[in-house]
């Protein structure tokens, strides 16, 4: 049996400044930028808007490497399940807690100098959910991993990284605006196209 294991929450102060991060990067691309004053829409943190074009955004900070997104709905499948973790389960919950044009905002402080800015990705959480599915069939991890190890059937041991084209920037943004795709595939794990940013060149020998 596989042990979902979670990742460490951020703290507070890297939360935040996540958050300030990610609003002034949508700034510089020229977003008129809305912070709440309050957290009673827990689903999203910032509202960007230009050229009549709405984005609401959920800001998720990390300095591990890995994004635990679904830790609360894996404590709930447990109470429910008589204590048996539930990966698919909690991230299908995870993923169905957005709203409507909702993205989510991937800031990754891990190995990021204090002159740099950290690694910033951007998904709908669909995508998120279809990419946590499979590492947590790989490796047993409930987690969204920025990189990480796993073997093929075959016996390879290769690596696998987030989506170059998830990075933030112009083009992801605007692939982002449009209508989300109505018959994406949420749920079945069966039918989730071959993840194309495995790197066979850098597959690692016993």
């Amino acid at each position: 049996m596989a042990i979902f294991v979670t990742s460490k929450s951020p703290s507070w102060p890297i939360s935040v400044g996540a958050e300030g991060i990610a609003a002034a990067q949508f700034a510089r691309c020229g977003f008129d930028v809305l912070v709440q004053a309050g957290r009673d829409k827990p689903w999203y943190d910032l509202v960007v808007t230009r050229d009549g074009s709405l984005l609401k955004v959920s800001v998720k900070a990390s300095e591990t490497g890995q994004w635990g997104l679904a830790e609360s709905y894996i404590r709930r499948t447990a109470e429910v399940g008589g204590n048996r973790l539930d990966c698919r389960n909690a991230v299908d919950m995870w993923a169905d807690s957005y709203g409507s044009r909702t993205i989510c905002c991937l800031v990754q402080f891990q190995g990021a100098a204090i002159h740099q800015l950290p690694r910033i990705y951007l998904a709908y959480p669909s995508e998120i959910a279809l990419r946590m599915r499979v590492c947590a069939e790989r490796t047993g991890h409930c987690a969204l991993i920025e990189e990480y190890e796993w073997t093929s059937p075959d016996g390879d041991r290769q690596i696998e990284v987030l989506p170059v084209t998830w990075l933030f920037s112009e083009k992801r943004i605007q692939e982002l605006s449009a209508p989300q795709p109505v018959s994406w595939p949420v749920r079945s794990v069966a039918s989730v196209p071959a993840v194309p940013e495995i790197r066979p060149d850098v597959a690692l020998t016993a």
